[in-house]
């Protein structure tokens, strides 16, 4: 018995070691935030990106300076822009919740605002510039929270972007939903908006947030003719009411039944 002793212990310590090699590469695999990685990849790393943006960027200037010279109306004019993956890139703090296997939470993402590093999207610089100096008041409706305007305030201005200060940037209330209608109008009674754009379909209309079955697509091809016109909308692949829709707008579903949906609605 005692000369087969060493092969037993070396198979128990080779199976050990696959065992465990096994629950490593599994436990990655099923992180929470995997599904994250191809996303922010795609957000973080590719010139396609770059092109989409600008691309959007050169159209918004185009409509603005024709719907500016069309206007004839007395009412100032104005244009609302989104802020995050809008005007500036939060894909950093995907890469945290990747680092972390997390999923988004108020705390960790105030840790990350509140550091007011976030960058620049390309081509959103330089088009906010282009519209104040067109004479078309510049004005931001987030849902970060007033908890956070602070250091949006500051992020903005160590940019440059125009009007980064409390009386231009409209953010959501503590006891409040992330529904924009009543902030969108509270600019429109003051200002002709000539132009809306963000990255998720709530930036526009309220509308778009009673998505069925149909993921909202019905509703895109009501207002298909207001895309490109008066709605600029931007790609983010990461995260939106997209996704919300894939799990019947139930985020607390578990990680396990997420997964399950998301590879059950592909064609």
């Amino acid at each position: 018995m005692k000369k087969f002793l060493p092969i037993i212990i070396a198979a128990s310590f080779l199976f050990g070691c696959q065992h465990k090699e096994s629950k490593l590469i599994n436990n990655e695999i099923l992180s929470e935030s995997e599904h994250l990685v191809m996303s922010a990849n795609w957000f973080q790393k590719s010139a396609e990106m770059r092109a989409c943006f600008y691309q959007t960027y050169n159209l918004a200037e185009l409509k603005l300076k024709e719907h500016k010279e069309n206007y004839k109306e007395e009412k100032p004019t104005a244009v609302i822009l989104d802020i995050d993956e809008t005007i500036l890139d939060n894909s950093p703090y995907e890469k945290y919740l990747i680092d972390n296997g997390e999923l988004y939470s108020g705390s960790t993402w105030k840790q990350w605002s509140d550091k007011a590093s976030a960058k620049a999207l390309p081509g959103a610089l330089e088009f906010t510039i282009m519209a104040k100096e067109l004479g078309v008041e510049v004005i931001y409706i987030s849902n970060r929270k007033v908890n956070e305007l602070k250091s949006t305030v500051n992020n903005l201005l160590n940019i440059g972007f125009p009007n980064a200060d409390t009386n231009f940037i409209y953010l959501r209330e503590l006891d409040k939903s992330s529904d924009k209608t009543e902030r969108r109008a509270k600019i429109m009674e003051q200002y002709e908006v000539l132009l809306f754009i963000g990255d998720n379909l709530t930036d526009f209309s309220q509308t778009f947030a009673e998505r069925n079955s149909n993921l909202g697509f019905d509703l895109v091809d009501d207002y298909k003719n207001e895309f490109g016109n008066k709605f600029i909308i931007l790609p983010n692949p990461m995260y939106g009411e997209w996704e919300g829709a894939i799990y019947g707008n139930d985020y607390s579903l578990l990680p396990k039944k997420k997964r399950a949906k998301r590879k059950e609605i592909l064609d």
